[in-house]
């Protein structure tokens, strides 16, 4: 029997980028944005047509900035935080906030399995199911970071959207040698070396993208890096091996931070695609209420093919 080809969305991601690239003037009956809702069932639709996975999972932040990483590295994602927010919630534009829940229910009423995990992120719930699955994955995110997750030998890629979902770029190993001289399991060594303002994540002075593939390449992985570091006789220049001695605080913690959780607790799901949706009627209520039209019955039509 053939194992499931398994599709993950980083719902977050999409949900997003969709937000970005459907004009607001898409709206409800009374007048609301719908731009996000309905550029993320087209992009699911596409998905489904151009790839057709057997099992689809849109995966959810339950926590985008979990405390555990927090406490490690008090910096992560601090620029994302709303300088007016309360309880330190995520910057979401205003118009974009009320289409979430709404994503939700459309998505429940389909049928379509939705996941999260109380204390993680959606990367980590990805992670996790990826560590599980038996056949193929393959990952949706505009986040470099699931990069790591790629594993020619699992059949696992990622699918990174550069404009809309059709326009897809396939990332396997070869793909991420050429662009970044590192294979998935180095990934995470190269991002924690490198850095990520957009994460918070200070990095190891002097090193960027290309010294952290070329040290990687060197010295085989992160410990390797450090402990070359600490040998006066090893071959890294004095300015260098000055600046991984002084990140070391940074670099105990730094793979924590930036390696997604594979262990992360869900609940019991059914991650199959469906044919036909789970709730009819509550589906037939919301495309009314936010005038989903074309886009939600082009979806239903293509999972029914």
């Amino acid at each position: 029997m053939t194992a499931p080809r398994l599709m993950l969305l980083d719902s977050a991601s999409l949900y997003f980028r969709a937000y970005f690239g459907v004009p607001e003037s898409i709206k409800s009956p009374d007048g609301q944005p719908v731009n996000a809702v309905r550029g993320l069932l087209d992009f699911i639709t596409r998905l489904v047509q151009d790839h057709r996975p057997d099992q689809l999972v849109a995966c959810m932040d339950a926590d985008w900035r979990p405390a555990w990483r927090v406490e490690l590295i008090p910096t992560y994602k601090t620029h994302r935080v709303a300088e007016a927010a309360v309880d330190g919630e995520e910057e979401v534009p205003d118009t974009l906030a009320p289409q979430v829940p709404v994503i939700e229910q459309v998505l429940d009423a389909l049928g379509i399995a939705r996941l999260g995990s109380p204390g993680y992120e959606a990367d980590d719930v990805i992670g996790t199911l990826t560590a599980r699955a038996t056949g193929p994955v393959q990952i949706v995110t505009g986040d470099r970071d699931l990069f790591q997750l790629v594993d020619d030998a699992r059949q696992i890629t990622v699918l990174y959207p550069l404009k809309g979902v059709g326009n897809a770029q396939l990332t396997d190993e070869a793909a991420l040698l050429e662009k970044y001289g590192v294979t998935g399991a180095e990934y995470a060594d190269m991002a924690a070396l490198r850095g990520d303002p957009s994460d918070g994540l200070p990095g190891v002075k002097g090193i960027g993208e290309k010294t952290a593939a070329q040290l990687i390449r060197e010295y085989g992985d992160l410990a390797a890096i450090r402990a070359a570091a600490a040998d006066p006789l090893s071959k890294l220049t004095p300015a260098r091996r000055k600046n991984l001695l002084e990140a070391a605080p940074y670099l105990d913690v730094a793979p924590t931070v930036v390696r997604v959780a594979t262990d992360a607790p869900l609940p019991d799901f059914d991650p199959a695609l469906p044919k036909e949706p789970l709730d009819p009627m509550t589906l037939e209520e919301l495309s009314t209420r936010w005038g989903l039209g074309s886009s939600l019955e082009r979806l239903v039509e293509t999972l029914g093919a």
